[in-house]
C-alpha cells in the first residue's frame, strides 16, 4: 500500500461531493487549489467557491493562485510533499504542475471519453440528445481531456433529464469512480488505455450567448433537447415579439406536441393554461419561462399577469 499525499483542485460543487468523499474515506488531503475570490452580486462582495467554503469547514490548507506557474506558488506546492493530484472542474494546467507529483495527476471528466472532450459536457451530451454518458478518469498530459484513461463508469440518461439533474447523477458516478481510482494507485493496481485518435469524436463546446439562442426553424426534438440541456444554466434564450414589444426570455423547461398544422414558425397560441411555439413538425409547450427583470415562474402564473397579442411570436 502506498502513503498517499493528496492535493486536490477543483472550483464549482460538482468538485466538493468528490473531495468530501475522500475526505470521509480518511484519506490525506494535502492541500486543496481552488480559484481565487471574485466580487459577486450588487455589493460586489468577494465570493468564496464551493471547494473553498468546503475545505475551510474540513481545516484544510487552502492555495488559491492566479498564476498557476508562479514560483512562490509552485514552491509552496512542492513543500506539500504530495504524491498525487486529483483533478475535479478546475483549469487547464501547466506541465510543472501535472509533472511533479510521483504517482501522477488524474482527472475527473463528465463523459465517457474520447466524446465529449471540453468545457461543458453535460450540457451538449443532452443537447445532441443521447441516450447514455458518463464519468471517465485519466492522467493528464499536455493537451486538454486527452490523457490515457484510468476508469470509465457509464450513465444513463433519461428522455426527460435536464442538465441539473445529470450533473447530479454524473458527481455521484463520478465521486465513486474517483475513489476506485484512488484505491487502484494506492494499491499498485492501475493500468491505463490511450484514447482512440482516429476515430470522429464529439466536442463539448464552451458555451456561450450564440449557442444557448433557440432557433425555432430547428426540429421539433432538437429544440426541446437544447431547452433541457441548458436547464437550469445557463438556460436557452429567445427573443418574444408582442406587438411592439421585443423582450429577450429563457426558456427552463417544456414539453413537445408532434402535430401537423399550418402556423408560421416561432407562432404563440395561447390558452389560460398553455404557451404553446409553432416549429416544423409541432409545438414546444412551454412550461417554465423567465421574461427579463422577473423571476422564473411557471406558465399558469406569467399567463396569470402578461397578456399576449394574438401576432406574438418567438424569433
Amino acid at each position: 500500500m502506498k502513503d498517499l499525499r493528496i492535493v486536490f483542485m477543483g472550483t464549482p460543487d460538482f468538485a466538493v461531493t468528490i473531495l468530501k468523499t475522500l475526505v470521509e474515506s480518511n484519506y490525506n488531503i494535502v492541500g486543496v487549489i481552488t480559484a481565487p475570490d471574485k466580487p459577486a452580486g450588487r455589493g460586489r462582495k468577494l465570493n468564496e467557491s464551493a471547494v473553498k467554503l468546503f475545505a475551510k469547514s474540513k481545516g484544510l490548507h487552502i492555495m488559491q493562485p492566479t498564476n498557476l506557474k508562479n514560483e512562490d506558488f509552485v514552491k509552496e506546492l512542492k513543500d506539500l510533499k504530495a504524491n498525487l493530484h486529483i483533478v475535479v472542474a478546475f483549469r487547464m494546467l501547466p506541465q510543472v504542475v501535472w509533472q511533479l507529483p510521483e504517482y501522477g495527476t488524474f482527472n475527473l471528466h463528465a463523459s465517457l471519453l474520447p466524446d465529449y472532450r471540453g468545457a461543458a459536457p453535460i450540457n451538449w451530451a443532452i443537447i445532441n440528445g443521447e441516450t447514455k454518458t458518463g464519468v471517465s478518469t485519466f492522467f493528464i498530459d499536455e493537451k486538454i481531456d486527452t490523457g490515457e484513461i484510468i476508469l470509465q463508469q457509464d450513465v444513463l440518461i433519461d428522455p426527460n433529464e435536464d442538465a441539473g439533474s445529470l450533473h447530479d447523477k454524473l458527481m455521484h458516478a463520478g465521486s465513486q469512480l474517483v475513489l476506485e481510482t484512488v484505491k487502484l494507485i494506492e494499491t499498485n493496481k492501475v493500468s491505463t488505455k490511450a484514447q482512440p485518435q482516429d476515430e470522429e469524436t464529439k466536442t463539448a463546446y464552451k458555451l456561450n450567448r450564440d449557442n444557448c439562442k433557440i432557433d425555432w426553424n430547428d426540429s421539433l426534438k432538437n429544440i426541446y433537447n437544447k431547452i433541457r440541456g441548458l436547464s437550469p444554466y445557463p438556460a436557452a434564450w429567445t427573443f418574444l415579439q408582442n406587438e411592439e414589444e421585443i423582450l429577450e426570455v429563457k426558456i427552463y423547461s417544456s414539453d413537445i406536441e408532434e402535430e401537423s398544422h399550418s402556423f408560421s414558425i416561432g407562432h404563440i397560441i395561447t390558452t389560460k393554461k398553455e404557451l404553446k411555439v409553432a416549429v416544423t413538425d409541432g409545438f414546444i409547450n412551454i412550461k417554465e419561462i423567465k421574461l427579463p427583470g422577473k423571476r422564473k415562474m411557471d406558465v399558469k402564473s406569467l399567463l396569470n399577469g402578461y397578456q399576449f397579442h394574438e401576432s406574438a411570436k418567438m424569433l
